[in-house]
């Protein structure tokens, strides 16, 4: 059986898909998956021979009703697919979902959970919902497929000469921790104050064994980790520098990872590599907790902080909301999150 599955989305998002395909393809010999994204998401996928990534060009020749009917149409050209699973659930993957709907093959769309995510948020009654992956799992029952999630790692890195070199520049071997920080988030408010970074680094290292490698992307945060890591000759920016598959092997091979709710707290989590996760007015109740890492998640708890969560995703809207996002994370003490990396490092 082939299917082809679809998710255009952000990164971490995408990121959740891995486990669930790897899982489906572990337990199903039978099955090949096809799976579509933005191009720049594929070393995320490589290394499985019944695993095919497409790239799509969505801000080119895949672009709009014309573009997505383009790929469509290379898609259907390209591979007899049995099935069709949309993991993304909007307007794009929909018209690619019609297109081979329309070529009488059969869609599955997955069940996004919005209505008990709102209702949680409304009635404030939090209880834990359904992993995204494990919704993600979900849509593939009606092929009668094997769906259990299986426990990770289900990414091995691809990378792992460049990444060395790149641990050998910086002079950093297997003598030291090596901890990963990803201070940056979507949204603005998820993102524990810069402040407490810079004394989380200070704290580490203290320690002559420690060496902390900083990770983002885009302009500013690049300039930003590079102000970081000029105050601390134990402290190093990747920000910018390399390749996404370069970057994902360099994580396979941190001792642990600091993150907030965003990407990078699940690319970690792929790897195997243990995650100290930061959360504000999200929860990871709420379907996108690190897998296998809820024992190492920092909050302010919701008996102390009855307004969490005030948002799914973070990007608040009341004023409200932006005084409790705020209050949860300058609730987080330095002291809170480094107890629990030194926690992990003690284990490791």
């Amino acid at each position: 059986m082939h299917i082809l599955v679809l998710r255009f989305s952000a990164m971490g998002d995408v990121a959740l898909v891995l486990p669930a395909v790897v899982s489906l393809l572990q337990q199903n010999e039978e099955l090949e998956i096809t799976f579509v994204s933005r191009s720049f998401f594929a070393p995320i996928f490589e290394g499985n021979n019944r695993l095919h990534f497409v790239g799509a060009d969505v801000k080119g020749k895949h672009k709009g009703l014309k573009g997505l009917l383009r790929l469509s149409s290379e898609l259907h050209k390209k591979t007899k697919f049995d099935a069709v699973v949309d993991l993304h659930g909007l307007l794009r993957s929909r018209i690619v979902t019609g297109y081979f709907r329309a070529k009488g093959i059969q869609t599955v769309t997955f069940d996004k959970g919005r209505s008990e995510k709102k209702e949680v948020l409304k009635s404030r009654k939090l209880r834990p919902l359904l992993h995204s992956t494990q919704r993600y799992l979900n849509a593939f029952s009606k092929f009668g497929l094997k769906n259990e999630l299986l426990n990770g790692p289900y990414y091995f890195p691809k990378k792992v000469k460049e990444a060395e070199a790149v641990l050998l520049s910086k002079k950093l071997g297997s003598d030291f921790n090596l901890i990963g920080i990803a201070p940056f988030a979507q949204h603005s408010s998820k993102e524990w104050p810069l402040i407490k970074v810079r004394e989380l680094i200070a704290e580490l290292t203290q320690n002559p064994k420690n060496r902390v490698l900083l990770f983002g992307g885009g302009e500013e945060e690049v300039a930003k980790l590079a102000e970081i890591e000029d105050e601390n000759p134990r402290c190093f920016s990747l920000a910018g520098k390399f390749p996404l598959g370069v970057e994902l092997s360099v994580i396979c091979m941190l001792n642990v990872m600091v993150s907030m709710d965003s990407a990078n707290m699940h690319l970690a989590t792929l790897c195997g590599t243990p995650v100290v996760s930061i959360w504000g007015p999200t929860h990871h109740y709420l379907g996108f907790g690190p897998l296998n890492n809820a024992q190492n998640i920092v909050e302010v708890p919701v008996t102390e902080l009855p307004c969490r969560p005030c948002s799914v995703f973070g990007n608040l809207k009341t004023q409200a909301e932006k005084d409790c996002a705020k209050k949860a994370m300058d609730g987080i003490s330095v002291k809170m999150v480094l107890a629990k990396v030194l926690s992990v490092l003690k284990n490791d």
